[in-house]
């Protein structure tokens, strides 16, 4: 196989994902394209030399719907050249998107592409592209279907976490999110969006609120207690967990996960081409997983692709420097801990997707740039990155400084 490199990535800032979010008035496609387009300023890149586009997109239906990456790039005036494609792993699909473009390398079919993602939550809402796990009751029964806030929250109680465990967890994103903003960790690599006269719309993550404290989280009521009792997930997910006497509900709006808007884009290519255009490798990808797991509790996969990816790379736990897992609930994070016995000081250390919000299909590519930046910063050599997945799934990738 080909040694694969990343050679740059951006990435915007994370706009709230409602009508009066930051990023609200500009498209998906305008998302993307900006970020196609910095990739390509950056680099100085000759467009006619990219081969493919893959952007991850979790809801693609309307104006996010067709094929996001083939227009993201035209629309940015890349070459008629470069094709595109648009993939959904649910919410690893901006990482899968970018270790499909290294699969494309490594095996040699490609010396250049793109991967990343997209999502504008505020103006296509989660969900609006429907689905048999949801909507389809003969598919829901066979899969002992619930809601992932219900999963969360079962995922909590069989690990044994306390509310208290999850609230801390998310007061410490918040504090190192912004943190990480006020000594500029981010800024080499976030991009500014524009409007349509090119005038600067965000700058940077307008969720972070690091005045949380425990006693704020206390006050809130768990969200998905009266969804699993009303609605019934509960006595689902007990029927396929019955050693669970009664599901603890402990997540809510500030211990998950924000709905945000964002897009992210990730240069990928072998060590000709860098050459060629003059570009230095900043990573090497070490090695890329997927795996599927129970799909009732869905959300513990992350630790099971981290194994498998560290199996692969021949490496073990001992051997990774800095992790990045997508912080969906503050239980999935604390789960990988858990399991892995990695401490805190070395996972998601400038906060994570509870502060600054979980933009779907662009989240990934967003962490393996947010994990790339701070393992040159600290002179790291090696990091993972991971996300659960919907309908029980995760992706893990390895990467390590050249």
């Amino acid at each position: 196989m080909t040694e694969v490199f990343i050679y740059d990535h951006v990435r915007t800032p994370r706009g709230r994902g409602k009508a009066d979010g930051g990023l609200h008035e500009i498209t998906p496609i305008q998302l993307a394209a900006q970020m196609l387009e910095a990739l390509r300023d950056r680099s100085q890149l000759d467009t006619r030399l990219v081969e493919d586009v893959i952007l991850g997109c979790v809801v693609p239906v309307g104006e996010q719907g067709g094929n996001v990456g083939r227009i993201a790039a035209l629309v940015a005036d890349y070459a008629n050249s470069v094709p595109g494609i648009q993939i959904n792993r649910y919410c690893g699909s901006g990482l899968e998107a970018v270790n499909f473009a290294a699969a494309k390398v490594g095996s040699g079919q490609v010396d250049l592409a793109i991967g990343g993602g997209v999502e504008s939550m505020s103006r296509v809402p989660m969900g609006s592209d429907g689905g048999a796990m949801a909507l389809d009751p003969q598919v829901a029964f066979k899969m002992y279907f619930t809601m992932q806030g219900v999963s969360a929250d079962l995922l909590s109680t069989l690990c044994g976490f306390s509310r208290e465990q999850c609230d801390a967890f998310a007061v410490e994103s918040q504090k190192r999110a912004a943190a990480a903003w006020a000594k500029g960790y981010f800024s080499k690599s976030v991009v500014p969006v524009r409007d349509i006269l090119g005038l600067p719309v965000l700058e940077r993550d307008e969720t972070i609120r690091p005045e949380v404290t425990l006693e704020s989280l206390a006050a809130m009521k768990p969200s998905f207690l009266d969804m699993g009792i009303q609605y019934g997930f509960d006595g689902v997910a007990l029927q396929k967990y019955p050693e669970v006497e009664a599901i603890q509900h402990m997540h809510h709006a500030g211990n998950s996960s924000g709905i945000v808007d964002g897009a992210s884009a990730v240069l990928i290519g072998n060590k000709e081409i860098g050459a060629r255009l003059g570009l230095k490798p900043r990573a090497r990808i070490r090695s890329t997983v997927t795996v599927g797991s129970e799909p009732t509790l869905m959300l513990d996969a992350p630790s099971i692709a981290s194994l498998k990816a560290l199996k692969k790379a021949g490496m073990s736990v001992a051997d990774i420097g800095l992790w990045e897992l997508n912080e969906a609930f503050s239980s999935v994070v604390l789960c990988l801990m858990q399991r892995l016995d990695v401490p805190h000081d070395r996972i998601n250390v400038n906060g994570g997707a509870i502060a600054m919000g979980h933009p779907l299909g662009a989240t990934g590519g967003m962490l393996i740039g947010t994990l790339l930046d701070e393992m040159e910063r600290r002179n790291v050599g090696t990091g993972l990155v991971s996300l659960c997945e919907a309908a029980g799934m995760g992706t893990s990738t390895i990467i390590e400084l050249v």
